[in-house]
């Protein structure tokens, strides 16, 4: 168990953390903006995004960010001029997105549902998408309970995905076409998972209600990173320098009906680390 600090407060719900360019690029749902932080607390806001909410984001190996617009159901690429074009349409597969997570080779995965979850109406499975580097579409994996944070393994052979509502993270084989195949539980948990992220030593940290923990295949327990009580854990991303720096997204979490209230409880809150991310 570990506390944690805060490094940013004020947000309304910070989502989808990346560390990128030795900064932490993240989400701020309810606002629209893509925020860049640097590890002294100052923050940028990169753009704003023309959405309510899902909205993530991950970059192709070129170095191009990439924006889930998940209520209209697309994928936009940032171009170089600043402005968000159209990447892919990914309407014909689901009505809703949420998250992404792109591999070395270009292959983008992104999990998205027609559970209308803003609005109730009865839970319907999810679903994992692929759009290749030439911008095919097509889906790869189906059944998902809830989709959240996505992981790729530095050896590209296995995606990892958090199943919020089955409580439990998911992996697949990665096949040399983007496939998927080989479902099987990585690991149970306690409570749903939301944001992941991996390690150097292969192990998830896993955003879960008030708590972050840290998870091996098999489901061990490793650790864990507890914050405040009344705050509540939405993602989390490793960076820093030396990629030892848990960056950990926590706000109040009062319903869906007051998601994005006046009150802005939103934390970066950070803690050290003995296992670095991946570089």
């Amino acid at each position: 168990m570990s506390d944690t600090s805060i490094l940013l407060s004020g947000l309304a719900i910070g989502e989808s953390p990346r560390w990128h360019e030795d900064r932490l690029w993240f989400s701020n749902w309810g606002t629209q903006e893509i925020i860049a932080l640097d590890t002294d607390g100052a923050g940028e806001v990169m753009m704003r995004v023309p959405t309510t909410v899902p909205f993530s984001i991950d970059w192709l190996p070129d170095g191009t960010l990439l924006v889930v617009q998940g209520p209209e159901a697309l994928l936009l690429r940032q171009e170089r001029d600043g402005a968000l074009v159209p990447y892919a349409d990914l309407g014909p597969i689901a009505k809703g997105w949420n998250e992404i997570v792109v591999d070395r080779r270009g292959f983008t995965y992104v999990n998205g549902s027609d559970f209308d979850f803003m609005g109730g109406g009865p839970f319907v499975p999810g679903l994992i998408a692929l759009v290749t580097p030439d911008g095919v579409v097509r889906q790869v994996a189906d059944g998902i309970e809830f989709g959240n944070g996505m992981v790729v393994t530095p050896d590209g052979g296995t995606l990892i995905v958090a199943e919020s509502f089955a409580s439990r993270l998911t992996a697949f084989d990665i096949a040399a076409d983007g496939g998927l195949s080989n479902r099987r539980v990585w690991a149970q948990l306690e409570t749903g998972p939301d944001g992941i992220c991996l390690d150097a030593e292969g192990a998830v940290w896993a955003a879960s209600m008030g708590r972050c923990v840290r998870v091996r295949e098999g489901g061990e327990i490793l650790g864990q990173v507890v914050v405040p009580e009344g705050l509540s854990c939405f993602a989390c991303a490793l960076g820093g320098a030396d990629r030892r720096t848990l960056f950990v997204m926590a706000a109040q979490w009062l319903g869906v009906e007051n998601m994005f209230g006046p009150d802005r409880t939103g934390q970066v809150r950070t803690t050290r680390v003995a296992v670095p991310g991946i570089a």
